[in-house]
């Protein structure tokens, strides 16, 4: 794993931009969409645009060659689960709030790595920054502005989503040997196959009447804020390692903080700008604790 340049920190903030963009869109998306329609909508576009990409490109698609196994399971824990999550929760939590709490991904990320990744062990500087990151996030739960008994569950649910995310990176390291055009094609494939009939059973689509902001907003979350930032995070995932991609994580809520503010008017607290210090400050810790070790 090589010291992060400039080119990579550059990527990281550009893949949290993206992904910063995507909560208000979610938000606005779930007005007329239900969670499990707008998780299943996202992949379908993203899947339209990766697969005419890579027949643009004469990039091979795999999706059901030998690895089609764990393209199916990628699929699943890195796409299905948490775009449900995220979508299913920010129904009543302001997107900022949900952008925010995507920062656990690093959490999640330097445990995992810990277990299973032998480049990714823990020191005190990395310990460090990961118990002020989580106690941010602790003390965003206290503000009953944003957080109280109706909306409690819903919040937690969005944490799901960035554990998912980290354990898909898990198991994407498996296939690090193979393009990048060609992983995320094949996951999307697999995502959409299995996905569809889970929809039509437990949620009719057909009888949905989407308004057209819904319909751009979900369209953007297929084609850029996924199908593009999947590549940018595959790209990133193989050349930094699990933890420096999680940090991704630590920079959405700086963009998802903007952006609710701007296009959705979404408050903004005081402990939301405490919550978002501690976090910053974790990233710098942790990216810190990486550059200790290098030298």
């Amino acid at each position: 794993m090589h010291k992060a340049s400039l080119k990579d920190f550059f990527l990281l903030i550009t893949l949290a931009a993206i992904w910063g963009s995507a909560f208000f869109n979610i938000k606005i998306a779930s007005d007329t969409y239900t969670p499990m329609t707008l998780a299943f909508g996202r992949i379908f576009f993203a899947a339209l645009v990766m697969v005419l990409y890579c027949w643009m490109k004469g990039i091979k698609i795999e999706a059901f060659g030998e690895n089609w196994k764990m393209y199916a399971l990628i699929g699943i824990v890195n796409l299905i689960l948490p775009f449900f999550f995220i979508s299913f929760g920010i129904v009543k939590v302001q997107s900022n709030m949900a952008a925010i709490l995507m920062s656990t991904a690093p959490i999640f990320a330097t445990i995992l790595g810990q277990l299973f990744i032998q480049d990714e062990k823990i020191n005190f500087l990395k310990l460090l920054g990961i118990v002020i990151g989580f106690l941010g996030i602790v003390y965003l739960f206290s503000d009953d502005l944003l957080i109280n008994q109706t909306n409690f569950l819903y919040a937690l649910i969005i944490i799901l989503g960035p554990f998912f995310y980290t354990l898909g990176g898990l198991f994407s390291l498996k296939l690090k040997h193979i393009k990048n055009e060609t992983v995320t094609s094949s996951i999307l494939i697999w995502a959409v196959i299995i996905f569809l009939p889970i929809l039509f059973i437990v949620d009719n689509p057909t009888e949905l009447r989407p308004s057209w902001t819904s319909t751009v907003s979900l369209f953007y979350l297929g084609v850029v804020a996924t199908a593009i930032a999947w590549l940018m995070r595959f790209y990133i995932l193989k050349n930094n390692g699990l933890v420096f991609q999680s940090q991704v994580a630590y920079i959405i809520p700086i963009f998802g903080l903007i952006f609710g503010y701007l296009f959705l008017g979404e408050k903004i607290t005081y402990k939301i700008i405490v919550a978002l210090i501690a976090v910053l400050i974790s990233t710098f810790l942790i990216e810190k604790s990486k550059k200790a070790k290098i030298s």
